[in-house]
């Protein structure tokens, strides 16, 4: 054979190798280290003046319990939320923000002595993508407020950290983000009731699931306001998340068995959708501490974030590290020189701000980035060292690749991270026997989106 044929087809076969491993070689991996400008500018516009400004117009209205006043414009419940909705609406002027009245009648029960309107002021932000838009990120306080008796309807009940604070933040962060573009939708609720029996959210989560909404994410912020324990200790550097893992339910669905099944206790939705939340807190918030606590709520307590877990969506709750309780659920009163009651100035603005930011940089985040990938499997039909993950590939035009991560089993959050470019099937070279895997995608900008946990597949 000529030597000059032989070469041509050396020359070939390189050319041809060169181009299979080309093609089988993942793109450049979108830049996911730097911080995206967007959430940057949300962040930095969370004003304490205006959040203080809220917090002392909703003290103001003197009670806020949900059977209180609703024809006095300026005392009882009814006036505190025309006064909500008024100031939603002219701060979302010019924007696609749209804020109604979410109103139903609930029956006589053991927290409400008679038919009782109960309404939640509820702006939306519509998401600008055609995929993403029909995916909700709900984001809620409750502006109710009581005093030592929950049936008290008349008596002071300034409920100035309980919950003025958490309704202070979510007004701050609708104003604020109304102005921008996410790829999903927002949901920002004043709720109402949640003292009588989180009635207002329950009523907005039952509806949300008839409707069969994809509420992707809820976060509650419930008693933000104070950065002062009862012992006087300052602490002002962190936020508690209460994060559950499988709901305590007398029968298992098939989700929750395969976690269990696995080991994936710390695994649930709201566990995933927690880390994330802590990881863009901390990265945008800096010298602020997001403590997820691996628990649905703290003890004899509850709050709206629940009716979402019942729903069977991921949600989350915000609340201050030390709960000082004289100044919670407590008529207003001085005994021997120690002031009782939910005033005003046991309030730490800065503080409620800085909680607020680590909301708005989680949703932005979340709001921009893709979908955790769905029908994540992790294949277990051979006795191999390494491990493969499949997924169905995201609906959203800008989904640039997906990233496999992994932990130890005794770890909380990701340690280790692959990026497998813009593909459904990838192996990694760890043992499924010995870590936790979970699949994110990004979007060209870098976004990256809520870790989903695999299944096993046979």
């Amino acid at each position: 054979m000529p030597r000059s044929r032989i070469s041509s087809r050396l020359l070939a076969a390189l050319l041809a190798a060169a181009s299979a491993s080309t093609a089988a070689a993942p793109a450049a991996a979108p830049d996911i280290s730097r911080e995206q400008a967007q959430i940057r500018k949300i962040v930095a516009e969370i004003s304490p003046k205006r959040i203080e400004a809220y917090v002392r117009k909703l003290v103001g209205f003197g009670t806020r319990h949900t059977m209180s006043d609703t024809g006095s414009e300026t005392r009882g419940i009814g006036a505190a939320r025309r006064w909500i909705k008024a100031e939603l609406e002219r701060c979302g002027a010019g924007t696609p923000l749209q804020v109604a009245f979410d109103s139903h009648v609930a029956p006589v029960s053991p927290r409400i002595s008679r038919p009782t309107e109960i309404v939640n002021v509820v702006a939306t932000l519509p998401g600008a993508q055609d995929a993403a838009k029909d995916r909700y990120y709900v984001v809620s306080g409750h502006y109710d407020s009581r005093a030592t008796d929950v049936m008290d309807a008349t008596s002071e009940a300034p409920g100035a950290n309980d919950d003025a604070s958490g309704t202070a933040a979510v007004m701050e962060l609708a104003c604020v983000m109304a102005k921008y573009k996410f790829d999903a939708s927002l949901v920002f609720m004043a709720v109402a009731a949640e003292e009588q029996g989180l009635i207002g959210a329950r009523h907005w989560a039952v509806q949300a699931r008839e409707k069969n909404l994809n509420v992707a994410g809820m976060f509650t912020n419930d008693i933000i306001g104070s950065s002062r324990a009862d012992d006087g200790k300052i602490d002002n550097k962190q936020v508690r998340l209460f994060a559950q893992s499988i709901p305590a339910t007398k029968e298992m669905s098939e989700a929750v068995r395969q976690l269990v099944a696995t080991g994936g206790e710390n695994d649930s939705i709201s566990r995933q959708l927690a880390r994330h939340t802590k990881e863009q807190g901390e990265r945008y918030v800096k010298g602020f501490k997001v403590s997820v606590i691996q628990r649905h709520d703290r003890y004899l307590r509850g709050g709206d974030h629940m009716p979402f877990l019942e729903q069977g969506y991921a949600a989350l709750r915000f609340t201050e590290p030390n709960e000082d309780f004289a100044h919670q659920h407590q008529d207003l009163r001085t005994e021997n020189g120690k002031v009782y009651g939910d005033l005003i100035e046991f309030v730490d603005f800065d503080y409620i701000a800085r909680v607020a930011r680590v909301n708005g940089a989680a949703l932005a985040s979340l709001a921009l980035a893709p979908a955790a990938p769905r029908e994540v499997r992790l294949r277990t039909d051979k006795l191999t060292n390494d491990s493969t993950l499949v997924w169905q590939p995201n609906p959203e035009p800008d989904v640039a690749g997906y990233r496999i991560v992994w932990r130890d089993t005794t770890a909380a959050n990701w340690q280790g991270a692959k990026w497998v470019g813009n593909v459904t099937e990838a192996t990694v070279d760890l043992s499924k026997d010995n870590v936790f895997f979970g699949v994110q995608a990004v979007d060209r900008d870098g976004n990256v989106g809520v870790a989903t946990y695999p299944s096993p597949q046979r």
